[in-house]
């Protein structure tokens, strides 16, 4: 085997890395050009004996330089991936993230990037996926009588650190009192955009309260939701340990929405 193929190889390792850690914006039809099938065809050679010698040189040096600052390279590549982070601390408490990477029972989310955002209503937004199939599941519900309502969507790691502290320190809870309810920043499925928070136009006196399971667009959730892709993050009694939330709901209908929940999800499906 000739010896420039291992260079080669982890050359070819090295790049389709960084490929995979830049997030891919959501690509619409209109967006992509014609594009040309075919590669233009090669022009001759005019280097001779120097432009191999050139060729091999450039190969051989970049392929030491993935070699020696690589492994680097990728892992600092994968601490900034927006689609996944592991053991967020969080300045203003004292607790520390398990080695799951959970921090008081809630796994570490990334924002969404805003172009994946779509207003859904003046002042929610939600990730387009979910977006869409949530307007579809608002319809099936509306030509059944119910009048499914959306309470709240994405949120920012800012907004969520408010929600979690100033509301805590208004109530008087310590930090693991207030993550029975809310998700400390940088811990909250609202941050990815696939979350979304339901109520009912007919009893919204129960918005946001366990009172919500009795209403009718909880039991039409529950025979229906599915269908559209989103499941019941906190159903009473889960692993996570957070308070029984049937208002709570996620969308799981994409390859990136599993990516993201692939750990509740797993932790769920475990043997208690």
């Amino acid at each position: 085997m000739s010896p420039l193929a291992p260079a080669l190889t982890i050359n070819t390792t090295f790049t389709n890395a960084v490929v995979r850690a830049v997030p891919a914006r959501r690509i619409q039809r209109e967006d992509i050009p014609v594009a040309r099938r075919s590669s233009p065809p090669p022009r001759p050679s005019r280097g001779g004996g120097f432009g191999l010698f050139l060729a091999c040189l450039l190969v051989c040096g970049g392929s030491v330089a993935a070699v020696l600052f690589g492994p680097e390279l990728l892992a600092r590549l994968n601490q900034e991936s927006p689609t996944t982070i592991s053991g967020l601390e969080i300045s203003g408490l004292e607790q520390r993230p398990d080695a799951d990477g959970r921090l008081l029972g809630h796994f570490p989310y990334a924002e969404v990037i805003s172009a994946q955002l779509m207003v859904i209503e003046p002042g929610i937004e939600l990730h387009q996926d979910a977006g869409i199939a949530f307007d579809s599941m608002r319809q099936a519900a509306a030509a059944d009588g119910v009048d499914l309502r959306l309470l709240s969507g994405y949120r920012s790691h800012q907004l969520q650190e408010s929600i979690f502290f100033d509301v805590a320190s208004a109530r008087n809870q310590t930090a693991q009192e207030r993550a029975l309810v809310s998700a400390p920043p940088g811990y909250s499925e609202h941050s990815t955009g696939f979350a979304l928070d339901l109520g009912d136009g007919d009893s919204p006196e129960t918005n946001l309260s366990e009172d919500f399971e009795q209403t009718r667009a909880f039991r039409w959730l529950q025979d229906h939701a599915a269908r559209y892709h989103f499941i019941l993050s906190f159903p009473e009694g889960n692993p996570q340990g957070v308070s029984y939330e049937p208002w709570h709901w996620r969308f799981e209908g994409s390859a990136d929405a599993l990516r993201l929940f692939e750990s509740a999800r797993r932790l769920a499906l475990r043997p208690s």
